[in-house]
């Protein structure tokens, strides 16, 4: 009998050992962990969060490249290397100690194309002999004035006036040798004009120019580009004076009238856009930088905005809530009053003239990023304030807060130590739900260019570098991965804020 009491009693100590036996013995603290960690969706937010803090700050120690770090490659680009275009104007060579000018050179061609032998410009009267094929001289009382031609004298040494008239007047009567002040020339083949051995200079009706100001066409590659343009080849090689040889791509447009010669040359340019590898698993972004790193201080950077912001946020509303709640009367009017004039400034415009602003004032990155939690943090406080002065109006008339004024603990110790510390669980919610939506905003207003700027990465200004269409289309691992690091992080925050708001609320079920 004896035995069967004691077991009797043994199982009701067990029994006793209840649910509610249990909280009844936990601490506050620990009761709104247990209802916390009950929540299956705030286990998995903070199990995301968790992962994107990791990420973000550990993963950004570990990479092996830093966040500004540029990559390059060897690659084939097409450039543009010279213009060929065919002469088919007259040009004008005036002999030396004569003038003939714009106006003189409009009678001429009025007169060439009229058949006229004579033409009156400034009460000057000229005579022109054709001297060859699209080869004029014209003279005013016998004297030679200056000559119209064609084909073009390209000058490898110092050619007098008399020289270039002679050469022209043979290579266009196709003579090869003619003499000028004793002294013998010869034209070859090609239009070369040699002076004994020396060759001082080539005719042809092609004029090559150098699309670049720093190169020098030689006249072999000149000879070689319009002989190929002569036999209407699409393109040529040529040796030059190192003895590389280079291909070269001829293009006719017929608006310009210019043959455009182009190469294929091998070029160190930014690794813009590689596709993911193993050295860059995300790949890189349009900078060359890698994409994984730049997600990862990317990350860092956006949560760091987040937190500061809220704290800012936190910050000015406890104090003025706190004094508003507390005070009421006039006080409360006052910093009410203040707080409907922030809920009127239209924010996002606000931002957006101020990030012009900054735009305009070239401000250094860092600097910049500064400003943005400041103007973030100064716009967000008021949602803050009220929660906080509605809590401590229903607080300020309990029996504790009367002990402390009959206890003549002084007025800054009552709100700050015996009625805000009342008031945080709510305000931990609240920022851990302001958390989500700051880094939204950050994200948005770096991919409008408003943010954080480069070199700086965040997962907003990460987003903006798919700002057409093409690099939507055919670089996915450029926006996708930045776009869920914001997703995970602001859902995470979402959860934990809903878990946290459930744990607190002491209408749970235990």
């Amino acid at each position: 009998m004896s035995d069967l009491q004691n077991t009797e009693t043994i199982e009701k100590e067990k029994l006793s050992l209840n649910d509610d036996r249990r909280v009844k013995t936990l601490s506050p603290g620990a009761l709104v962990a247990q209802r916390f960690f009950r929540n299956k969706l705030a286990v998995v937010g903070m199990a995301m969060l968790i992962f994107m803090f990791a990420f973000s700050f550990i993963g950004g120690l570990i990479s092996p490249y830093r966040q500004d770090q540029q990559f390059y490659t060897y690659t084939s680009l097409k450039k543009e290397y010279a213009g060929v275009t065919l002469n088919d104007d007259f040009r004008y060579l005036s002999a030396d100690g004569q003038k003939f000018d714009s106006m003189a050179q409009a009678k001429f061609l009025l007169a060439q194309t009229t058949g006229k032998d004579t033409f009156e410009a400034k009460d000057t009267v000229y005579q022109l002999v054709e001297e060859g094929t699209d080869l004029y001289q014209i003279t005013s009382n016998g004297t030679v004035v200056a000559i119209a031609f064609k084909d073009v004298v390209n000058k490898t040494g110092d050619m007098s006036f008399d020289e270039i008239h002679a050469s022209l007047v043979a290579y266009t009567n196709k003579k090869d040798k003619f003499n000028v002040s004793g002294a013998d020339y010869s034209l070859d083949k090609d239009g070369n004009i040699l002076k004994g051995n020396e060759t001082v200079g080539y005719i042809s009706r092609f004029i090559v120019s150098s699309a670049k100001g720093d190169v020098v066409i030689s006249r072999e590659f000149g000879e070689t580009a319009a002989t190929a343009i002569a036999a209407n080849e699409k393109d040529f090689k040529f040796i030059d004076e190192s003895g590389e040889e280079s291909q070269y791509q001829i293009s006719y447009d017929a608006t310009s009238k210019v043959w455009s010669i182009t190469q294929f040359k091998e070029t160190y340019v930014y690794d813009s856009y590689a596709k993911p590898s193993r050295a860059h698993w995300l790949g890189t972004d349009t900078n060359g930088m890698d994409m994984l790193t730049r997600l990862m201080y990317g990350g860092r950077v956006s949560l760091i905005i987040g937190f500061i912001v809220v704290f800012i946020e936190a910050f000015l509303g406890i104090i003025l809530g706190g004094i508003s709640g507390y005070f009421g009367g006039w006080v409360d009017n006052l910093i009410m009053r203040i707080v409907d004039i922030f809920y009127c400034i239209p924010s996002l415009p606000l931002i957006i003239i101020l990030g012009a602003a900054m735009d305009a004032m070239k401000l250094d990155p860092q600097v910049r990023m500064f400003y943005l939690m400041l103007i973030l943090g100064f716009l967000g406080w008021p949602g803050i304030a009220r929660m906080v002065r509605g809590q401590i109006l229903s607080l300020r008339e309990q029996e504790f807060m009367t002990a402390t004024e009959a206890c003549g603990i002084r007025t800054s110790k009552r709100i700050f130590k015996h009625l805000i510390p009342n008031v945080i669980p709510q305000l931990i919610v609240i920022c851990t739900m302001s958390l989500g939506s700051t880094i939204i905003t950050e994200a948005t207003l770096s991919f409008l260019g408003l943010g954080v700027k480069f070199p700086f990465a965040s997962w907003g200004n990460i987003i903006n570098d798919v700002n057409n269409a093409f690099v939507m289309t055919h670089y996915w691992f450029v926006w996708i991965p930045a776009g869920i690091c914001l997703l995970i992080a602001v859902l995470g925050f979402n959860f934990v804020g809903d878990g946290l708001r459930d744990a607190f609320d002491p209408r749970m079920k235990r």
